[in-house]
């Protein structure tokens, strides 16, 4: 049988199979080890985290989650990307490749019609549920939320 390396006690079958340290609290003090966390920038209000482990330093290695560089003020966190990983940056805080000028945006046109979003609010005075109104008029609920929510603002003064 197995025995903890700090205090001698023997360890169960399962537990050995894993860890070569007994559950005893200085012993856990003593020999557990933190993971490393990856913090990866999914978009400007949250970020997604990842254990840092053969399979991540080899995506990390790869350039797979090198953080673009933009324009403007500094690198903005794109979909998927991680932060201070690779992050194409050298030590001097300036730019390693040449960056591209940005395309001006279109403003976004609404996922739905003047007379989708009428039937919404109209359904919703009536009480009716955004699941169900989404189930009537073929739109998921999200679409439907948005369009109950974009019609009450304009409606107010």
């Amino acid at each position: 049988m197995a025995e903890c390396v700090t205090c001698g006690k023997q360890l169960h079958p399962e537990r050995a199979e894993k860890y070569n340290y007994c559950t005893d609290r200085e012993c856990q003090k003593r020999n557990a080890k933190g993971l490393l966390i990856l913090a990866m920038g999914v978009n400007k209000a949250q970020d997604q985290y990842e254990v840092l482990n053969e399979r991540t330093k080899d995506r990390v290695a790869s350039g797979r989650y090198v953080e673009e560089v933009t324009t403007g003020t500094g690198a903005g966190t794109g979909t998927g990307r991680a932060r201070g990983a690779g992050t194409g940056r050298s030590r001097g805080g300036s730019p390693t490749k040449p960056t591209k000028p940005t395309k001006p945006t279109k403003p976004r046109r609404p996922r739905w019609t003047k007379a989708q979003e009428d039937l919404a609010l109209i359904h919703n005075s009536r009480g009716v549920r955004p699941d169900e109104i989404a189930k009537t008029l073929g739109l998921d609920t999200y679409t439907v939320t948005q369009m109950i929510l974009a019609g009450r603002n304009r409606a107010k003064p």
